[in-house]
């Protein structure tokens, strides 16, 4: 409910802070004094649009915070969490405009857009006046409201449950269905996209090992030719270039010629030693190379058919602009889509055959909530026509209409359309609420729904403004007795003209004109018991309060307490 609301320079409003508690307030003064006023602020910072020189003269800016405190439970406190702000166990709401028209506002000292207050202030207020109605008025409202007056929430969350099924199963075959044309649309390219994946066949980590083969197979290439050109080095080219061994023995028969056979070779003999020992280990070197070479896995022609692997993954990979290592990934992939289109057309088929249940499924749960629903729309009617005489609405005919939607605008409430019409003169025909009635009967039309509903609003605190506009003596105090019904479940604040209204405040605030600095300010007053007898005589009498007025607010009074 709404626990205080305080004003800061707004209007005729210099400084005013109120604390409200639950149950019915009533607002009086003289026409003028800024009752208005009061309801202007509130919605100010509920979101509404500022007018223009809402900022009282002298001041820089004016500013309105208004604190609630709603039930744990409450959709207001979801809507805060579903933003990140903290759900503290006070909402507080803060709307400042400046002298220039920008406003800022604010939930628990936290910045918010316009729109979010404006969203907020719906869960926490509902305003009926005669130029201001919300809530009942709006037919996206009524549904939610008749079913709440008298349809079972376990045939409501079956209703939900069937439209979810239905949903999902509809998203599922428009999904398959999209997928099978596309598939469709694609099929030769699949087919050639397989098969060249299919011939080359790529396998996981290929690429790796691909990689490091080549590698070995270069590098042993490199080495057999190494070896083959140190081979060539130590043999000769031709015939007539002679080789290393060639020229080696040719060196030692000429120094032999100089040693006769068994003879001291003399000075020589070192050189045909080291000539000796150099045929010797040229020999050697010879044959570990020419074993080495002999050992050599240098194979050209395997390493031409790994380059050629290696080099038609790549191009493959690069045709599709995937790596190499998901080849064999995307070869699943278009081939499981490829074997899709022999297999969805019965899978189609089952899924449309699902779809036909779920709706009929639907169907059936729908018709049981519309059975109901009916059967909730004559009660709600008679409860309401029940109030309409005493609020001088005798002639006024309420209908609460059904009626089946398109297939295209079903939901998860159910194939309805529900709306509240409302006829006030004999052989007219109902319509809208907020179009047929003028603004004393709507108010007076919404008081009497609101207290057949009291019990299911989810909003907790109803504002009227002037709901006894045109009325008065027995009308006027049938008003007042049901803003105290209403009231026994909700917060009710009524601003209003009628004594016999006033009279059944639980709290009573005066708001009045005073003159301040040769300036007009308003002034709210909580009354006591005295000032309030006082002021309930002032309403019955006039200007000048009588001796008989007084006796007839203790009356009032009296009947009322």
């Amino acid at each position: 409910m709404l626990c205080n609301l305080s004003i800061r320079d707004f209007l005729l409003i210099e400084r005013l802070d109120i604390a409200f508690g639950a149950g019915l307030t009533v607002l009086t003064g003289e026409t003028g004094a800024g009752k208005s006023i009061l309801l202007d602020s509130l919605g100010l910072a509920l979101g509404d649009r500022p007018g223009n020189g809402l900022v009282r003269p002298g001041a820089e800016q004016a500013s309105v915070t208004a604190g609630f405190s709603p039930t744990p439970g409450h959709p207001a406190r979801a809507l805060l969490a579903e933003r990140g702000l903290e759900a503290e166990d006070q909402i507080v709401v803060r709307r400042v405009l400046a002298n220039d028209g920008r406003s800022r506002a604010f939930v628990n000292d936290q910045a918010v857009a316009v729109g979010l207050l404006r969203r907020l202030g719906a869960l926490l207020v509902e305003v009926q006046g005669q130029h201001a109605q919300m809530g009942l008025a709006d037919p996206a409202s009524h549904g939610s409201l008749l079913d709440a007056f008298g349809v079972s929430p376990a045939l409501r969350d079956a209703v939900v449950r069937a439209w979810q099924e239905w949903r999902q199963l509809r998203d599922q075959l428009e999904t398959a269905r999209a997928a099978t044309a596309a598939a469709e649309r694609d099929r030769d390219w699949l087919h050639h996209a397989v098969a060249e994946l299919a011939k080359i066949a790529p396998q996981q980590g290929e690429e790796e090992r691909l990689a490091a083969e080549r590698l070995r197979l270069q590098q042993n290439e490199r080495y057999a030719e190494a070896i083959a050109a140190a081979l060539a080095e130590l043999t000769p080219r031709d015939r007539r270039t002679p080789g290393c061994g060639a020229s080696l023995r040719a060196a030692a028969r000429l120094l032999q010629r100089f040693a006769p056979a068994g003879q001291d070779a003399g000075p020589l003999a070192p050189a045909l030693a080291a000539l000796e020992r150099a045929q010797e280990a040229l020999e050697e070197a010879e044959d570990v190379l020419g074993r080495l070479g002999a050992d050599s896995d240098a194979d050209p022609k395997q390493l031409e058919r790994a380059e050629e692997r290696l080099f038609a993954l790549r191009s493959l990979a690069r045709k599709h602009g995937v790596s190499v290592e998901e080849l064999p990934v995307l070869f699943d992939n278009l081939s499981a889509r490829l074997a899709a289109l022999d297999t969805n057309a019965s899978e189609l088929s089952v899924l449309e055959q699902r779809v036909i249940e779920a709706r009929a499924g639907f169907v059936s749960a729908c018709q049981v909530l519309s059975a109901q629903r009916r059967a909730a729309a004559e009660r709600l009617q008679n409860a309401v026509s029940r109030e309409l005489p005493a609020l001088r609405l005798e002639k006024a005919r309420f209908v609460v209409e059904l009626a089946e939607q398109p297939e295209a605008n079903w939901s998860a409430g159910g194939t309805d359309a529900i709306r509240f019409l409302v006829a006030t003169n004999p052989g007219q025909s109902p319509g809208p609420l907020d179009r047929v009635a003028s603004g004393g009967e709507l108010s007076r039309l919404m008081l009497a729904l609101k207290v057949a509903l009291a019990g299911e609003s989810a909003v907790p605190t109803l504002v009227f403004d002037e709901v006894d506009s045109g009325i008065g003596g027995a009308t006027a105090a049938a008003v007042g007795e049901r803003l105290a019904r209403v009231a026994r479940a909700l917060q009710v604040l009524v601003v209003t003209h009628s004594p016999q209204v006033a009279a059944y405040g639980r709290a009573h605030f005066r708001v009045s004109k005073q003159i301040r600095c040769v300036r007009a300010v308003t002034v709210v007053e909580l009354l006591d018991s005295a000032s309030r007898r006082e002021e309930i005589a002032r309403m019955l009498a006039g200007e000048i309060v009588t001796e008989a007025a007084r006796g007839a607010a203790d009356d009032l009074l009296g009947v009322m307490a």
